[in-house]
């Protein structure tokens, strides 16, 4: 059974930290990792996530950068949410099976990964979608999708 990390990167609103930190731990996930956190999530996001992550018995790991993340957790596959040409698809109706320890990295900002972000994984975006929904509707699909296999398996 797979060990999924969601990944919040590059990410300055408060509001889009919180509420995939809440997304996340309410779906069952017992970690969410945050890099390039900046302005106001780093000053008022990151301590609003923290309690989220106490009152669901979970945890939330701040490092500087997407590969320190990379490097810290040692996982087996990383799932780098783009539209941008993507490997893998998720298909709602027909999740993954997943094995290991897996990141899913969402872009917290306006603009895409950077070339080098997207080498840390594979580019994965989900089925029947063609364009960027944003983090927090990516994450809530996504992650959803993911702990209803969870629940079935």
């Amino acid at each position: 059974m797979a060990e999924i990390i969601p990944v919040l990167h590059n990410v300055s609103s408060v509001q889009r930290l919180v509420d995939l930190a809440r997304a996340s731990y309410q779906l069952g996930f017992k970690a969410l990792a945050v890099s390039k956190v900046y302005g106001g999530a780093a000053q008022s996001g990151v301590p609003e996530a923290f309690k989220l992550a106490l009152k669901y018995g979970s945890s939330l790991l701040v490092l500087p950068d997407l590969d320190d993340v990379v490097d810290a957790l040692s996982p087996d596959r990383v799932l780098i949410i783009t539209p941008r040409e993507p490997e893998t698809i998720i298909d709602p109706v027909s999740p993954p099976r997943l094995d290991g320890k897996v990141l899913i990295v969402f872009n917290g900002g306006e603009t895409g990964f950077s070339p080098s972000e997207e080498k840390l994984g594979a580019r994965t975006y989900i089925a029947g979608v063609d364009s960027r929904l944003g983090a927090v509707a990516e994450a809530g699909i996504i992650l959803y999708t993911l702990s209803r296999r969870a629940a079935h398996h």
